[in-house]
């Protein structure tokens, strides 16, 4: 005798099962796995390819692709040229330079560290703008005097120079409040400010020790080469591309920095002991290297300060930074080079 009524009442028994029996109970994890499949699946065409919700965003974002920064030609040069005579300045004052006879090339040294502040200040407009340039034309000033005054050619008095002016330059922009706020972000270009004027004194030092001048001329002819070289094969190959913000391309600081090591092996073979070919190649290594990544790093570092969306000044003084700045660090260079090398 059959129940009058089912467990499953109103439903229809299975094809395979008689009737009255009853459904298996569902397996652990169905509704899970139904509910993880997000609902029922549509029913397609064959090879008709499953089609995404209107509403679904893509996972595939679009890069935005930056058009790089012309390189423009006649400034390329025009910096290339710059270099060329600011080196070729730098090498023939330090020809005049002879015991008691120092002040024509103290005079041009000052002068390139005045023309630096100008450059540097313009260019990187740090807060207390006056002041920072004040202390680093009395830095520039003070340097160059113990350079030639001290009994000793050496460096200490130099870095005391420069750690009184980082301080006064420092301490200079935290009196007023609006200057206050921005001595944090501005501290790296303040310190390049009063580094680079204070750098250009090593050339005193370096002239008053016994074969400084021809370590002068090796090394300062290796990087106005090497700064020269690499602007002007910017202005015609700017490849390959090492930044689309920047206009430099590698061809151009690598191949300065091998000819103007080239340069510096030439006049090797012509100076006098202690200087031989392999020496000056090295010397002039290290100093056409230093000066072309510097410059390298000025433009990235004005390309920075254009993407953060500071307005450009001085086009002029923004665009001597470059090789005033190679130039600076190809002095501590030198001095350390003689000092090792020699």
């Amino acid at each position: 005798m059959f129940p009058s009524s089912t467990p499953d009442t109103g439903r229809d028994p299975w094809p395979d099962q008689p009737p009255g029996a009853q459904q298996p109970a569902p397996r652990p994890g169905d509704g899970e796995e139904r509910a993880e499949r997000g609902g029922p699946r549509r029913a397609r065409r064959g090879g008709e390819p499953a089609r995404r919700p209107a509403t679904e965003p893509s996972d595939e974002k679009d890069e935005e692709v930056t058009p790089p920064v012309e390189v423009r030609r006649p400034l390329a040069l025009s910096v290339a040229g710059f270099s060329a005579l600011l080196g070729a300045g730098l090498v023939l004052a330090a020809q005049t330079s002879g015991p008691g006879h120092r002040l024509p090339f103290t005079i041009v040294v000052l002068s390139v560290q005045l023309l630096s502040v100008l450059a540097w200040t313009m260019a990187a407009r740090p807060p207390a703008l006056a002041v920072v340039a004040a202390v680093s034309a009395v830095a520039a000033v003070a340097a160059d005097t113990v350079a030639v005054q001290t009994d000793t050619a050496r460096l200490m008095p130099l870095l005391q120079v420069l750690l009184v002016g980082l301080v006064a330059a420092v301490l200079g922009q935290l009196v007023r409040r609006v200057d206050r706020v921005r001595v944090t972000d501005s501290l790296r270009g303040t310190a390049m400010i009063v580094s680079g004027v204070v750098a250009f004194g090593t050339l005193i030092v370096l002239s008053r020790i016994p074969a400084g001048t021809q370590t002068i001329t090796v090394c300062l002819i290796a990087a106005g080469v090497a700064l020269t070289v690499a602007r002007a094969t910017d202005a015609f190959a700017a490849w390959p591309r090492l930044a689309p913000q920047v206009p430099r391309g590698a061809a151009g600081v690598v191949g300065g920095a091998m000819v103007g090591t080239l340069v510096s092996a030439v006049l090797g073979s012509y100076l006098v002991t202690p200087f031989t070919p392999t020496r000056a190649a090295i010397m002039g290594l290290v100093a056409a290297v230093a000066a072309v990544l510097t410059d390298l790093a000025v433009g990235y570092a004005e390309a920075g300060r254009l993407m953060a969306g500071e307005q450009p000044t001085m086009w002029v003084a923004r665009h001597m930074q470059g090789p005033l700045a190679g130039f600076a660090l190809a002095a501590p260079a030198a001095y350390a080079m003689c000092k090792l090398v020699l």
